[in-house]
């Protein structure tokens, strides 16, 4: 299964998700969606063989609005909904094609994995295939549309390879049956063909570059085909000027499928090369989101009140004729006759909301800059649940011990390439610019959005750039020196930073995203100032506040997070004066988890916790004794080995039984060297 830079999976577009829900859905009352759907469903595919080309392409607009939602696609998919629009990919009308690329790309994207391996079964690849090579052919015969919008110039070629490309990005990054027809098919000449279209048809070259970044990812077979012609289409893209957030989005991508084809790269040019895609994550980056919020917005205002005064009741028929998306991004209803033509179905922005899509194109080359930066920061690309729980889970430190012993040169600088190539990190302020989006967003910016419909799916894309820059934070303490991270004084500052997004508000975070990533960069920067003897600037209260609170979270990443921050903090107060009573709480806290916790993980966590705090020391044993930890844990161990008898298998994969066995040993251990000072069972 395929993933993004950084891991994450995309949400395609135009939904918001990636996964079917329509279990259940036959339990519904019959005037549920999928009854209806299922009445519709034999009409419309229908129509999809009637000789005349204006009711295809009716029919296929229909079945297109239908299929952006998810609870009717069972009814398409069992009337083999693909099988009927697969060979109008290469109908005789053009207009035909592109409504059922747009259908089939909107069945990909809101059917989600499942339904694009059912797609990739149904032999979908063979007419895309096709299409993406023919519409690659005529691309510069500048075939304009025969129904025009009144002073444009719609390019049919153009918009079909897009619904196309989406088709294929989505398809390519959910199944590698699909991603081998690609490589097999030599379908990335063509690709690239249409990305020579970045200077006037940008829409067209971001979707170039999100499929090019997907083919990319892990997939050493295509890297042959990437001849020196291709990298300089690339380098053109990276190097164009424009500085609109729909350009910088685009560099961004691009810098991205660079980076996925690093190793096409001659060694004496990929230091440049990296620089060159630095370069762009800083310029990225260096952009605050909240600001252009308000501005793009207020320019949204502007533009509006000068719109002319409303239309003739002619073009008020042209503009209900042309309807799409609404705000909630259900489609409107076609008139019975009409067909949508003028805009594209399957888009998720209505096209006169220029400004918000220039800050959806902003956020979102922000967060894959962020997550490209994750990447680079890891010696070895780990699978999604890995990436989403790196350092978040019990094989964080087994991944940091066998990423620097493995040898293989990729940890030893925070680009993992060459000592120049750290200097341009810092260079271009990368960290700084990380921690800055590490920030709450703009308040006045998220109350613009909250008040807007059509901007309020922006609050979400805010956040989760914030959580990516935690991240991305997280992964740069795992492998970076404290000095390049500026010292102990700048390690202070940023435990007290991420101090107040934790402990500004009257109550903990919730947000089980955020409160994930704001642990997992706590737990990392915690680790290394105790490493380096640096003092933590958090108090006991503080770190057992936030226990508390992560505890009950029902994200197994963030109770192993809080679990793991407590016995660190602890190991460091046990080597200090008068701490007992302090370590007394955390030693009680921990023995509750390990004892009480329902994730074996988490339990294990817990245990190593007590391992680290009550290890050495005099307080340490001072608060043991009063605790009566000896005697705690020599009654728990049988029970311990019992439930990873009971519980392990079939439960937890086999990294996480290695670690589970690991602890298991070391509880032995820890109770034996805890006998051998004296300590006896109450």
């Amino acid at each position: 299964m395929r993933r993004r830079a950084g891991g994450q999976r995309r949400a395609p577009r135009p939904c918001a998700g990636a996964r079917p829900f329509w279990r259940g859905l036959r339990s519904r009352s019959p005037t549920g969606d999928f009854y209806l759907a299922r009445a519709k469903c034999p009409s419309a595919t229908c129509k999809l063989q009637h000789p005349s080309a204006e009711v295809r392409e009716y029919a296929c607009a229909s079945i297109s609005q239908l299929l952006q939602q998810e609870q009717v696609i069972p009814a398409f998919v069992q009337r083999d909904v693909v099988r009927c629009l697969g060979p109008l990919l290469m109908d005789p009308s053009l207009a035909v094609r592109e409504t059922a690329a747009g259908a089939l790309r909107n069945l990909s994207a809101c059917g989600g994995f499942d339904v694009c391996d059912d797609m990739v079964t149904d032999d979908i690849m063979t007419p895309l295939v096709a299409l993406l090579k023919e519409c690659s052919t005529g691309l510069d015969a500048n075939q304009l549309s025969p129904k025009k919008c009144r002073g444009s110039n719609k390019n049919y070629i153009e918009d079909i390879a897009n619904e196309a490309i989406n088709l294929l990005w989505n398809i390519c990054e959910c199944n590698n049956t699909a991603l081998y027809i690609f490589n097999k098919e030599g379908c990335l000449e063509a690709v690239l063909h249409y990305m020579k279209k970045f200077a006037t048809n940008v829409d067209l070259a971001i979707s170039v570059a999100n499929c090019l970044q997907a083919v990319t990812e892990d997939n050493p077979d295509l890297l042959s085909s990437f001849t020196a012609s291709a990298q300089q289409i690339l380098e053109a893209v990276m190097l164009s000027p424009e500085s609109t957030m729909k350009h910088i989005l685009l560099r961004t991508l691009i810098a991205g499928t660079i980076w996925n084809i690093k190793d096409t790269i001659p060694p004496g040019s990929l230091g440049s090369t990296v620089n060159a895609i630095l370069k762009i994550f800083s310029e990225s980056l260096a952009i605050d989101a909240g600001e252009t919020i308000i501005r793009m917005n207020e320019a949204e205002k502007n533009r509006l009140k000068l719109a002319v005064e409303p239309e003739t009741e002619e073009n008020m028929s042209d503009t209900i004729e042309n309807c799409v998306l609404s705000e909630d991004d259900n489609m409107e209803e076609v008139p019975k006759g009409k067909l949508r033509r003028e805009n594209d179905v399957s888009d998720l922005l209505p096209s006169d909301k220029w400004e918000l899509k220039e800050v959806t194109a902003l956020l979102t080359a922000q967060q894959t800059a962020l997550e490209i930066i994750v990447n680079m920061c890891c010696s070895e690309d780990p699978s999604d649940d890995e990436w989403e729980e790196l350092s978040s889970s019990d094989e964080s430190d087994l991944f940091m011990e066998s990423s620097y012993n493995e040898g293989s040169g990729l940890l030893l600088s925070p680009l993992c390439l060459s000592a120049e190539v750290n200097s341009a990190f810092l260079n271009n302020l990368i960290p700084k610019k990380i921690l800055e989006k590490t920030a709450f967003p703009n308040s006045v910016a998220v109350d613009i959005c909250m008040h807007n419909p059509s901007w309020k799916p922006l609050i979400k894309k805010l956040n989760a750039v914030q959580c990516r820059a935690l991240t991305c934070l997280q992964s740069i303490l795992l492998v970076s020196d404290v000095d390049c991270l500026g010292g102990a004084s700048a390690l202070q500052s940023l435990a007290q930073h991420l101090s107040q997004l934790i402990f500004s508000k009257t109550e903990l975070p919730t947000d089980t995203e955020f409160l994930e990533a704001v642990t997992s960069a706590l737990r990392a920067l915690l680790q290394t100032m105790a490493s380096k003897n640096i003092s933590q600037c958090m108090t006991p209260e503080q770190l057992l506040a936030l226990c508390e609170a992560g505890i009950q979270s029902s994200n197994a990443s963030v109770r192993v997070n809080v679990v793991s921050i407590l016995g660190i903090s602890g190991s460091v107060l046990a080597k200090g004066q008068d701490t007992a009573e302090t370590l007394k709480m955390i030693g009680k806290f921990l023995l509750e988890v390990a004892m009480k916790e329902s994730s074996l993980v988490v339990a294990g966590e817990a245990l190593d916790a007590l391992f680290d705090v009550f290890a050495d020391g005099e307080e340490a044993e001072k608060a043991a004794l009063q605790i009566k930890l000896l005697s705690t844990l020599k009654e728990f161990q049988p029970v311990f080995r019992m439930r990873i008898r009971k519980e392990g298998k079939g439960q937890y994969s086999t990294d996480q039984l290695c670690v589970l066995d690991n602890v298991k040993m070391n509880l032995r251990r820890f109770i034996a060297y805890q006998e051998t000072l004296g300590k006896t069972p109450t």
